[in-house]
């Protein structure tokens, strides 16, 4: 069975308002509290169990409610979030303005020239020493493989590498269905974590 569901029927099933943003607020709002770690669980509780405590204690579930229990359990995490994040988004203020046509092509080139560059040699010694390791061929992923997030093989087994930060960014949106290998860079080399 397949079906939809409009924001307007939840909205009425949540008795909730939604707010909306002036365009990009919202991306760089979320941008700065990545950075900034705002909502995070040591600023504002652990939510997806907060939620359910407030549930089994309510006699009314409703936003209302719910927003009478938080406050009344985490009574200074808004604000304490709030400052964190408005705090970076001054950060973003400053930063914004140093950006002209000339740094943005001098970060088109880093990404497209060196980055890519290092980024392939990087692989690539990965790849080769595992194999190495394993007694097996290994090879670079063709361009439809990489589309799918596979980087290269070692034998029969596809791998995605990625830096050892990858871990803590918010890729929600991405699902990468392969073994992983994780590298971190040192001043002297190459720290590797293989997925097997």
């Amino acid at each position: 069975m397949n079906f939809t569901i409009k924001n307007e029927e939840i909205q009425n099933l949540n008795n909730s308002e939604t707010v909306s943003f002036p365009k990009y607020t919202s991306q760089l709002i979320n941008w700065a509290n990545q950075n900034a770690q705002g909502t995070r669980p040591r600023v504002v509780g652990q939510l997806s169990e907060l939620f359910p405590e407030y549930q089994n204690g309510a006699k009314v579930v409703s936003i209302t409610n719910w927003q009478e229990w938080y406050l009344e359990h985490y009574p200074n995490a808004i604000e304490n979030a709030t400052d964190k994040i408005f705090g970076q988004v001054e950060n973003l203020k400053v930063a914004i303005q140093l950006i002209d046509r000339e740094m943005v092509k001098k970060w088109v080139e880093d990404l497209v020239i060196a980055k890519t560059f290092n980024g392939m040699y990087v692989q690539k010694a990965i790849l080769s020493t595992l194999a190495s390791k394993k007694g097996l061929a290994y090879r670079l992923a063709y361009p439809e493989e990489e589309s799918i997030g596979i980087d290269g093989y070692v034998g029969d087994v596809a791998y995605s590498i990625k830096p050892n930060t990858y871990k803590t960014m918010n890729r929600l949106s991405e699902r990468i269905d392969v073994k992983m290998i994780y590298y971190t860079k040192t001043k002297n080399c190459l720290k590797i974590e293989v997925d097997d």
